[in-house]
């Protein structure tokens, strides 16, 4: 048995050095009959319901229940109210999580059993993972009842704003600061920033600078402005809410770019209590730009911040739309977090810091536009304003999709990548790849009769068929000249299901990792005798998107299906449950030679004039009532595979024919 160094041995120490080890365990058990086990007096409670009362109190936010020491420093229940307040705003919690991690009781020296230590365990999911956890120590005294009265006494808690946060001292109280990090830039397939940020004016009545009787008329006059600018505005609605807000509240109108306003800037600051402020925006280089694909950012709302689980929160710039919220996480990095302690009653407070984690600012989101030819394909469609339309350019080579432009005519939807349309005879290149797998050449004589009939349905050519081209004619001429008829006389030859599968060999219905929404169209393989029928000139349940029948140009020119990107790296590959493609050099070789036809002598001659084409392939597909056409052309030029598409239109020669070569010769 072992003595304190220091101290000097008991009788009952020197007693035990001459005993056995038998009888000092008889010893032992003997005396601790008569002994207490903890050094204190019996009288002396537990501390253990009292550290519970006192994590209660710091859990429920009330601390009337727990007993403080006389010397407790200042107000404990202000303390706990204010230097907890901003942690638990910044988790969103109505209490915090602490718990009881320790409980110690003094065992040595007079206050032996009357003094404890609780270590608190504490924790803060300050929300992207991260949480901030400390320990800290609340020391307690047990004070017997006063002189004359019976009971057990009580344990106190000796109060110090330590007990709630590691090292405060009093009139300190705690900052939560969330700091945002740099949203990353969109960039072109060079790598050059594409939507980065850009200095904007925003445009608003500011209710403070003008009379509350003019508030009405100074809106309907900036809604007029900006009307005349040709931003819609609903004058009304825009009246009705700068009446609804506060008398000092600024009413946002309009956001526009200072290199390229789209309104009279100078007009509306000459409108008495109207304000311009300066500010900054990601915004891509035009207004128009992929507008429908790439998005916008901006405040984050309230459905967005739900979904997000904590990651969003009030306030934040986000994506809204687009590859912008697509991609939201990657371009908008991780918030960083301060935790600090100042006395705000100091002239001067200097926070000093508690806990850090410093944000990461997002990642460039790498895409495949080029700008030159996105802006081109843009200013070729921009008179187009009565209908949908698009034009979308791959590059065979590498599968870049290079351009992806919705027409104003769009009103905003992302034809281009997204529309489901007939595809028409642009089709008629699938059945030229089935066909010839069954034996049908170029030279393979066809009939092209002025219509027919297929189980009751009659079919017949496009208003104004040459008649030059009708009776047995070359399949190459068929291609050419876009005959309907002479493609339904070789339906018998190739079932709706190897029609489907040829389809995708050039992609058509196959998923492809784009990195952005995009519909790969749909070929069914099954249909009644008049359907398939239809099929063949790509009508019926057929369905295409522009982004999909440039995908059918592309693979046709690289003599392989090819899967187009629009971000890189790809996230995805290519579609794991499709048939891997069956199409060889020779069977693209001879569908280009197809397509040549149609430039050289058919109803694609417009592009005739175009340096480096390769060949073309118009189509036209009615729909509704039969009065209405969808109007098509496909080409290849060089290493790019380009599809023009207009929802109504006349014909695929004259309607996209035009924009087809406006776009690929630049003027």
């Amino acid at each position: 048995m072992r003595t304190p160094t220091g101290t000097t041995p008991s009788p009952l120490h020197r007693f035990a050095r001459g005993l056995t080890p038998r009888r000092v365990v008889a010893l032992a058990l003997t005396s601790a009959l008569a002994l207490p086990l903890v050094a204190c007096s019996p009288d002396v409670p537990a501390p253990k319901p009292a550290v519970n009362a006192l994590v209660t109190g710091l859990k429920t936010g009330t601390l009337a229940k727990v007993p403080m020491t006389a010397d407790s420093t200042g107000d404990p229940q202000q303390q706990l109210t204010e230097i907890l307040a901003p942690l638990l705003t910044a988790v969103g919690a109505k209490q915090p999580d602490v718990k009881l991690a320790k409980l110690a009781t003094l065992q040595d020296g007079d206050q032996a059993g009357k003094k404890a230590t609780a270590t608190l365990s504490w924790s803060w999911p300050l929300g992207d993972g991260e949480t901030w956890n400390y320990l800290t120590r609340a020391e307690l005294t047990w004070t017997p009842p006063a002189k004359g009265k019976d009971g057990p006494g009580t344990w106190e808690t000796a109060w110090a704003p330590e007990v709630l946060v590691p090292g405060l001292a009093p009139g300190e109280r705690v900052t939560v600061k969330r700091v945002a990090p740099v949203r990353a830039d969109v960039l072109d397939g060079k790598g050059e920033p594409l939507v980065t940020t850009r200095k904007v004016w925003t445009i608003g009545v500011d209710k403070t600078h003008v009379a509350s009787t003019a508030w009405d008329a100074t809106a309907r006059e900036l809604a007029r402005i900006a009307t005349a600018g040709g931003v819609t505005v609903d004058a009304d609605a825009y009246a009705k809410r700068v009446a609804s807000a506060g008398p000092k509240a600024f009413v946002q109108l309009v956001t526009v770019r200072q290199d390229a306003p789209a309104i009279d800037v100078d007009a509306a600051r000459a409108t008495d209590g109207v304000g311009v402020l300066d500010g900054t925006e990601a915004l891509p280089p035009t207004s128009t730009f992929a507008r429908a694909i790439l998005g916008r950012s901006g405040e984050a709302t309230a459905e967005i911040i739900n979904q997000s689980k904590g990651r969003v929160q009030k306030g934040d710039i986000t994506g809204l739309s687009g590859l912008q919220k697509a991609y939201d996480a990657q371009l908008a990095g991780t918030p960083g977090i301060e935790v600090t302690a100042a006395n705000p009653d100091d002239k001067d407070p200097q926070p000093r810091e508690l806990y850090t984690k410093k944000a990461v600012n997002g990642t460039p989101l790498q895409t495949t536009f080029d700008v030159g030819l996105q802006e081109r394909a843009e200013s070729v469609l921009a008179g187009v304003t009565d209908s949908a339309s698009a034009i979308v350019a791959i590059q065979p080579s590498t599968g870049n999709v290079l351009a992806a432009a919705s027409g104003p005519g769009s009103n905003g939807l992302d034809t281009a990548m997204l529309g489901k349309f007939a595809p028409g005879s642009t089709f008629k290149l699938v059945d030229a790849l089935a066909l010839g797998r069954k034996g049908v050449t170029p030279d393979t004589k066809v009939p092209c009769t002025p219509t027919i009939t297929v189980n009751g349905k009659q079919f017949q050519n496009v208003p104004g068929y040459p008649q030059s081209a009708i009776g047995d004619i070359p399949f190459k001429e068929a291609i050419a000249q876009s005959c309907n008829t002479a493609m339904i006389s070789q339906a018998g030859k190739v079932t709706q299901a190897e029609l489907s599968a040829t389809a995708a060999d050039l992609g058509l219905g196959v998923q492809t990792p784009t990195g952005a929404g995009a519909y790969v169209g749909n070929v069914p393989t099954d249909a009644t005798p008049a359907q398939h029928a239809a099929t063949m000139i790509g009508q019926d349940r057929v369905e295409a998107s522009p982004f999909a029948m440039a995908r059918v140009a592309a693979s046709i020119a690289a003599g392989k299906r090819v899967d187009p990107v629009l971000v890189r790296p790809a996230k995805a590959p290519a579609d794991p449950q499709a048939a891997a493609s069956t199409l060889t050099a020779a069977e693209a070789a001879t569908l280009r030679s197809l397509m040549a036809g149609v430039v050289a002598t058919g109803s694609a001659t417009i592009l005739k004039d175009v340096p480096g084409i390769v060949g073309a392939k118009t189509g036209t597909a009615q729909f509704g009532d039969g009065t209405k056409q969808h109007t098509w052309m496909i080409a290849i030029d060089g290493d790019l595979a380009v599809a023009v598409f207009v929802e109504v239109g006349a014909l695929g020669s004259t309607t996209c024919g035009p924009l087809m070569h406006a776009f690929l010769t630049g003027h």
